[in-house]
């Protein structure tokens, strides 16, 4: 959430903001906003001064009564100036309650480094690795036909377990719900595996274990509630939602705290299952892996003084990449341009991982900066020192990794035609196996 004194002193920064962003509903918001807080302003001194006088006037009539004067006419006023009272403060909560509700939908103001552009258009900052150039099946069909055969119990109709089963994932649920099997399921917990061991041991996150399904609040103090309501799976008649990503239950373990400055920075990882109904994703390509409905994901989240945060996103990134270095994956990292900058991020850089089964860079990973602005709508705050006014912290988080898409590749990058599916070696010791085998 924006801070309501900088709408107020300098709307048309924030104007040019919104419009940096293209969003013309945003622009549209902030000139409410501002025109509401001259009303808010006005109703607020006009109560105050007519609290003054209904004070004035309880006086006196205390007064009057006291010498036994008629103080009927004083009362008849003061009912006056009580019914004026009641209505300017019904106006006033209609007032802050527009501006809470458009100030909750306007999104945060790009970081200056921001490029302009549209989803696809964004720079590469950085590359890592050759890609793989010959062409490979799509991983869909390896999977389908590649699965750990040695070790594996006997018992799934048709044979050894494929990898991934994706026609009776959707037969218990539906669509973009997939269904790992055998070797696809061992090597989705190792990977889990490697990756926490990794940011705990080597990267100094401390490990939660939260909830899979959050609050309405907590929803809304990450940023994903109101305007992505939609797109999120919600309990009837609980009003809780599963988890779009941990950043929601982890970012939302401080709300409403004020951290002690000594303490910063934070820095915590955390698994979840994923949910997204994705209702804005129709006629993206969602065959197999590509966009599913659940997913597994490791998130990495770190609170921070102002003055830290470009320096604690550079870190957060070297440690969601230094995972693909030791998977031996070829990356980029991308700086997202405005056009496909998200509701409540203020920078991000994409890591990007070749797919060559189905030719596209698929996103493994968005690390964000968020600046002040869930730590407003959560209220989370610090004090610098002692007897100084109390500050935002600035969040930030980014998957370290989102298994779906690493899972493609992986199968895609380690086909070897009629050999299997060679795994990176770093994963040997917590999976017990080196490669998939052909079974079909």
């Amino acid at each position: 959430m924006l801070d309501l004194r900088r709408l107020r002193e300098d709307p048309d920064g924030v104007l040019d903001a919104m419009e940096r962003r293209g969003d013309e509903t945003a622009r549209a918001s902030v000139r409410r906003i501002v025109e509401a807080d001259e009303e808010r302003r006005r109703l607020i001194g006009e109560v105050e001064t007519l609290k003054a006088e209904r004070n004035a006037a309880s006086k006196a009539i205390g007064a009057a009564k006291s010498k036994g004067e008629d103080a009927s006419a004083q009362i008849e006023a003061m009912g006056v100036v009580a019914a004026k009272i009641k209505a300017l403060d019904g106006r006033l909560a209609t007032v802050e309650a527009a501006i809470d509700e458009d100030l909750h939908r306007l999104p945060n103001i790009p970081d200056d480094r921001v490029p302009p552009g549209e989803e696809g258009e964004g720079p590469t900052i950085a590359e890592w690795g050759t890609p793989r150039a010959d062409r490979v099946p799509p991983h869909w069909e390896i999977g389908a036909t590649h699965g750990y055969v040695d070790g594996m119990a006997a018992g799934y109709p048709g044979g050894p377990p494929p990898f991934l089963d994706l026609e009776r994932g959707a037969k218990l649920t539906g669509a973009g719900f997939p269904l790992l099997v055998g070797g696809g399921a061992r090597l989705s917990r190792a990977l889990v595996q490697f990756m926490l061991d990794l940011h705990v041991r080597e990267h100094g996150y401390l490990e939660v274990a939260p909830p899979f399904v959050v609050s309405r609040e907590s929803m809304i103090g990450t940023g994903q509630l109101p305007k992505f309501e939609d797109d999120m799976y919600r309990t009837e008649p609980d009003d809780l939602f599963l988890v779009p990503t941990a950043e929601v239950p982890v970012t939302n373990l401080h709300r409403d705290e004020m951290l002690d400055a000594a303490d910063l920075p934070l820095a915590y990882v955390a698994y979840t299952p994923c949910f997204r109904r994705e209702a804005g994703a129709a006629g993206r390509d969602t065959r197999g892996l590509l966009r599913v409905h659940q997913f597994e994901k490791v998130e990495l989240v770190r609170m921070c003084r102002p003055e830290d945060s470009v320096e604690e996103l550079e870190l957060l990134t070297r440690h969601a990449e230094r995972v693909l270095e030791l998977l031996e994956i070829p990356h980029r990292r991308i700086l997202q341009p405005l056009g496909d900058l998200g509701f409540a991020n203020a920078i991000t850089y994409d890591l990007e991982i070749w797919a060559p089964g189905v030719e596209k860079w698929l996103e493994v990973s968005s690390c964000s900066s968020y600046t002040d602005f869930q730590a407003r709508r959560a209220n989370m705050r610090f004090r610098p020192a002692a007897g100084e006014s109390p500050l935002f912290v600035h969040t930030l988080n980014g998957s370290a990794l989102a298994l779906a898409r690493l899972l493609v590749v992986l199968l895609e990058n380690g086909y070897r035609d009629g050999e299997g599916v060679v795994l990176p070696e770093i994963l040997h010791p917590y999976l017990g196996f080196e490669r998939l085998e052909p079974i079909a």
